[in-house]
């Protein structure tokens, strides 16, 4: 049976054929310009504009311009980036990469440069319509190899557009012969506290009206835990908490994000760790499939047990939960310089905070709210070290 031809252009990342178009209209933008600049301050504009018009594939942009730029910005402003489990990778095979989502630009750039570096083939990004603010950034992320899910829609709107992207997902692995990464939820998780959406899995698995189980099968999930150990966007996210606690109603804005990206970008992050676990596929088929509510439940836990068993635990994390919790279950794991080093780091994030109306109520608020993110991390690691229960 010969299958029909789809048209993914809306979505998909911008072909080899049209990559010297794409990036002749991409250095004439005055935003590009002055993004590049405000990244690489020290950057001969015009010499590096005539090395990206020599460019003529989206693999040799990526392997000549961006993995440098990563390995630039991840040698000035983390202290390493490592990773585990690279052997649970099978070079001839092609997975989902599903992580936990801690950054918007760099949870996928950093795993994309992992990859780069161990050898194995790179990935399509999956990346949502709502971060494309400008028409230069839309240009930038599909010469950069992203895919565009669409967000925000009607409700008949948004299952058509969920079909699609599952099929796209699906004809990339298995079609094309190419990985890709996505979330496992929409938007980061502010406490850090990861779980899966059941959206985004009943979307996966539902590919051209097949039976869920064998869609999700065929797209070899693998999920991937991301741990850094300062999260430069911890006060916005402390922020956050608050102006919705203030009011439930409050939405970020597309300055927000923008915020966030920048922060991310540029800021400190301290030791940065990608654990890759094993392919979920033998465990997905030994699953009941008569349910598909069920089913989706229990692929979640799946992929929540994995990347919660994945983090790496710094101090930080350590000190946070006995202060939260007013112990010292693992003061044998830190010092007092680390103690000192951690409060006086959460501090200094708080003073970041722009509102100018903030009373000591809610200052001890927006430090509990931080003190939670780096604690759910080893919370839910210790959960999913006891007997594995779907439940948890």
């Amino acid at each position: 049976m010969v299958k029909d031809i789809i048209d993914y252009s809306d979505i998909a990342p911008i072909s080899d054929q049209e990559f010297n178009q794409e990036m002749a209209e991409l250095v004439n933008e005055p935003m590009f310009e002055h993004a590049v600049k405000w990244v690489l301050p020290n950057v001969d504009w015009e010499s590096f504009r005539r090395k990206l018009l020599n460019i003529h594939t989206k693999r040799q942009f990526i392997l000549e311009i961006m993995a440098p730029f990563l390995e630039h910005l991840g040698a000035r402003t983390t202290k390493g980036i490592t990773a585990g489990g690279i052997v649970n990778i099978d070079a001839d095979k092609r997975y989902t990469y599903i992580t936990n989502h801690r950054d918007i630009v760099l949870d996928a750039s950093f795993l994309n440069l992992l990859l780069v570096r161990n050898g194995f083939e790179l990935t399509e990004v999956a990346i949502g319509d709502n971060l494309l603010i400008y028409p230069w950034i839309t240009r930038l992320v599909k010469i950069n190899n992203s895919f565009i899910v669409r967000r925000g829609l009607k409700m008949f709107d948004s299952l058509e557009a969920a079909k699609h992207l599952s099929s796209y997902i699906h004809h990339t692995i298995c079609d094309k012969n190419i990985s890709v990464w996505i979330a496992q939820r929409e938007g980061r998780a502010k406490d850090s506290n990861d779980r899966t959406q059941e959206g985004l899995v009943k979307m996966l698995g539902m590919n051209m009206g097949e039976p869920m189980k064998d869609n999700l099968m065929d797209i070899n999930l693998l999920p991937v835990s991301i741990t850094y150990e300062y999260d430069p966007n911890d006060y916005l996210k402390a922020t956050e908490f608050l102006l919705r606690r203030r009011d439930p109603d409050f939405k970020k804005s597309q300055r927000d994000d923008l915020v966030s990206m920048e922060t991310g970008l540029l800021s400190q992050k301290g030791r940065v760790h990608f654990e890759f676990g094993t392919c979920i596929t033998p465990e997905i088929e030994q699953l009941d499939a008569s349910n598909r509510a069920e089913l989706t439940r229990q692929v979640c836990g799946l992929i929540d047990r994995t990347i919660h068993l994945g983090y790496k635990i710094f101090e930080g994390n350590y000190v946070a939960y006995d202060i939260i919790n007013g112990t010292h279950q693992f003061d044998h794991l830190y010092t007092q310089e680390d103690v000192d080093r951690f409060i006086n780091y959460i501090e200094s994030e708080l003073e970041k905070v722009e509102l100018k109306d903030v009373n000591s109520d809610e200052r001890e608020y927006m430090k509990q709210k931080m003190l939670e993110m780096y604690a759910n991390p080893l919370i839910n690691k210790m959960k999913v070290q006891q007997p594995f229960s779907y439940t948890e």
